[in-house]
C-alpha cells in the first residue's frame, strides 16, 4: 500500500468567465463567473444559508474626506480650465514658458512709458466744441512749394490723458518732439491715421494753440520716394515729379474740418516708467492750413494723435521699429474732472476680465466691430439683419456717441415717455435736453429714471455672449442750465446714419484695448486713475 504522503499535493486551477451584454441590447450588462478546479475530490457539498440570513457588513463609503478633497479639487479645475478656454484670449500662458523664453519675455517687457490724458481749461457747449474726427486722405488739391521742408519689442508707452467731456469735448496728452524737445498737446484719436502737429512752413492758417508753432527745417521734410510718404498718397493718385521735394497731405474730418501740410520725420521723447528716457525718429505731419473746428481759437491743443490701424500710426511706427506691440488702450475717467491714461504696447493688457471682438476689415483702417442689436433696458430698439450687421466704430476723437436713424428715434421715444421730464428746446448744449421737474444737482438725482443701453456684439463660438453696456452716464449729460441732456446724436449729421460711433461720452470708465496683433477689440470697466500690470491667475496661484 502507498503512503498517502508520497502523493503529490493537489494542483489548483481558477478560471473566470466574463461575459458580455449582446450588441443589441447593452443595458443588459455584463457578468462574471470564477471559480477553482483541483486534481483531489470535491469536498462534501455544503448548503449555504439563504442570503437573507447573512450578516451584512457596513457599507463602505464611496468617498472618504481624502477621495472628496482630491474629487473637489478635481472639479474646480476642470472648471478653471472650461472657464480659460471660455473666457481668455490667451489660455496657453498657463501653460508656463520654458525657461530661456520667459528670459527673452522679461526682458522685452523691462521698459513702459506713461501718457496722461489731460482735460482742458476754458469751455464752450457742447453743440460748439463736440466734433467728430474719422479723419481719411484726400485726393490732393493743388500744392504750394513750402520750406524744403533702440529699445525691444513688447515694451510698452503709456500716456496720462487729460481733458473732460463737459464742458470741454476733448481729451489729450502731451508729445515731445525735436532735437532739443518741445511739449505739444495731442488730442487722442483712434479714428484718425497720421500724427499732425500745427506748423511754422510757414502757416497759412492756423489755430492759436497752446505752444508756439513746430518749425521744420529743410531735413526734417519727408521725400515723396518715401515709403510712409507712399501711404498717404495711395488713395490721392497722384504721381510726384522727380523733382519734388516734398510730401504733401490732406485730411478731412467727418465734421468738415480738415488739415493741410507736409510730412515731417523727427525725434519723439518718451520717459520710462523706470526713470529711463526713449527717443525715436517718427514721421507725422507738418499742419500748415488748418479749416473748421480745427481754426477755433483759442485752441487747446496743436494738434492731433492719429492712433488708427494705418502703418502712419503712431503705435504702428513704434511697431515697426521693434519698440512695441501694436497694441493700444485707453482709460478715460467717467469723473466730471475728466481725466485718464493712454498706453502703447502690451504690458499693460488685462489677461482677465475683457471682453473681445474681432476687428472687421475694410478698405478704412477705423476700429470697427459688428453690432448684433440694440437694447434700451430691456426693449430692442434696433436689430441687425443676419448677413448684414451694424457696424460699430470706436472713436476718441468723437465727443459723442452717433447712432443709425432707426435706433436714434426709437431711442428717443423711450426716453420721452417719462412724465418728470419736459423737452426744454430753449437749451443749446445739445439737440435734445429735458427739464425735470426737480432740481438736478448730479446725475445720481436722475439716474435711477433711465436704463442702461447695451450693444450686443456677435456671439463667441455661437453661445457665449459679448456686449457693450453703456451706463447713463455714458450717454446723458447734465447741462449747465440743470437739464438733463442726451448725448447720442442722429447719425446722419456726420455720415449716412448707418453706422454707430462710440464717441468720448460712452467711453468713459473702461479700459479700451486694441490688439492690431490679434485683430481684436476689448474692453472692461475701470476705474482709470492708473494704470496696473496684469495680474496672475485669478485664484489657485
Amino acid at each position: 500500500m502507498e503512503i498517502e504522503t508520497d502523493r503529490p499535493p493537489p494542483q489548483l486551477h481558477s478560471v473566470v468567465i466574463i461575459s458580455l451584454p449582446p450588441p443589441d441590447n447593452p443595458a443588459k450588462g455584463k457578468s462574471i463567473t470564477a471559480f477553482t478546479l483541483t486534481d483531489d475530490a470535491p469536498p462534501p457539498h455544503r448548503s449555504l444559508p439563504a442570503r437573507s440570513s447573512l450578516p451584512r457588513a457596513p457599507r463602505r463609503s464611496l468617498l472618504s474626506p481624502k477621495r472628496a478633497v482630491i474629487a473637489a479639487l478635481s472639479a474646480s479645475l476642470l472648471l478653471f480650465s472650461l472657464w480659460v478656454c471660455l473666457f481668455s484670449e490667451a489660455p496657453l500662458q498657463l501653460l508656463g514658458e520654458p525657461q530661456e523664453h520667459e528670459e527673452d519675455r522679461k526682458r522685452e517687457e523691462e521698459r513702459s512709458f506713461l501718457l496722461p490724458l489731460y482735460r482742458k481749461s476754458g469751455g464752450r457747449a457742447l453743440r460748439e466744441v463736440g466734433d467728430v474726427k474719422l479723419g481719411s486722405f484726400l485726393r490732393k488739391r493743388k500744392r504750394r512749394n513750402k520750406t524744403e521742408a533702440s529699445a525691444s519689442a513688447n515694451s510698452s508707452v503709456v500716456f496720462p490723458i487729460s481733458g473732460n467731456l463737459f464742458p470741454y469735448g476733448q481729451y489729450y496728452t502731451t508729445i515731445f518732439v525735436g532735437t532739443s524737445p518741445r511739449p505739444y498737446f495731442l488730442d487722442v484719436d483712434t479714428g484718425s491715421d497720421l500724427t499732425w502737429i500745427q506748423c511754422d512752413a510757414p502757416c497759412t492758417s492756423c489755430a492759436k494753440g497752446p505752444h508756439p508753432l513746430y518749425k521744420p527745417k529743410k531735413g526734417n521734410i519727408v521725400f515723396p520716394s518715401d515709403a510712409l510718404c507712399l501711404e498717404v498718397q495711395t488713395n490721392q493718385k497722384y504721381h510726384y515729379p522727380d523733382s519734388f521735394q516734398q510730401c504733401d497731405y490732406e485730411i478731412e474730418y467727418a465734421d468738415q474740418s480738415s488739415s493741410i501740410g507736409v510730412l515731417a520725420r523727427d525725434q519723439m521723447h518718451l520717459l520710462a516708467t523706470d526713470g529711463d528716457s526713449e527717443k525715436f525718429n517718427f514721421v507725422f505731419g507738418c499742419g500748415y492750413d488748418q479749416r473748421g473746428q480745427l481754426l477755433a481759437s483759442p485752441a487747446k491743443t496743436d494738434g492731433i494723435l492719429g492712433l488708427s490701424t494705418s502703418r502712419l500710426s503712431i503705435a504702428s511706427q513704434l511697431h515697426n521699429q521693434g519698440i512695441i506691440s501694436n497694441i493700444i488702450g485707453h482709460c478715460i475717467t467717467s469723473d466730471t474732472d475728466g481725466g485718464g491714461y493712454l498706453f502703447l504696447g502690451d504690458e499693460f493688457v488685462p489677461r482677465w476680465g475683457m471682453t473681445w471682438v474681432p476687428i472687421e476689415n475694410d478698405l478704412t483702417n477705423f476700429y470697427r466691430a459688428k453690432v448684433v442689436k440694440i437694447n434700451y433696458g430691456g426693449k430692442q430698439i434696433l436689430s441687425g439683419k443676419k448677413g448684414n450687421r451694424i457696424p460699430a466704430i470706436f472713436d476718441t476723437g468723437s465727443s459723442y456717441t452717433y447712432f443709425p436713424v432707426e435706433a436714434y428715434g426709437k431711442l428717443i421715444d423711450s426716453l420721452s415717455i417719462s412724465s418728470h421730464f419736459i423737452q426744454d428746446q430753449s437749451d443749446p448744449t445739445m439737440p435734445i435736453c429735458w427739464r425735470a421737474n426737480f432740481p438736478v444737482g448730479s446725475f445720481k438725482d436722475v439716474r435711477k429714471f433711465f436704463a442702461p443701453l447695451t450693444l450686443h456684439f456677435e456671439k463667441r463660438w455661437w453661445m457665449m455672449s459679448r456686449s457693450f453696456t453703456i451706463q447713463p452716464e455714458g450717454y446723458l449729460v447734465i447741462s449747465n442750465k440743470g437739464n438733463v441732456c442726451l448725448g447720442i446724436l442722429n447719425g446722419t449729421e456726420v455720415h449716412d446714419g448707418s453706422t454707430i460711433i462710440l464717441g468720448d461720452i460712452s467711453l468713459r470708465g473702461k479700459l479700451v484695448v486694441y490688439d492690431n496683433m490679434e485683430q481684436t477689440i476689448g474692453w472692461t470697466n475701470s476705474q482709470c486713475t492708473e494704470p496696473k500690470k496684469p495680474a496672475g491667475f485669478p485664484f489657485f496661484f
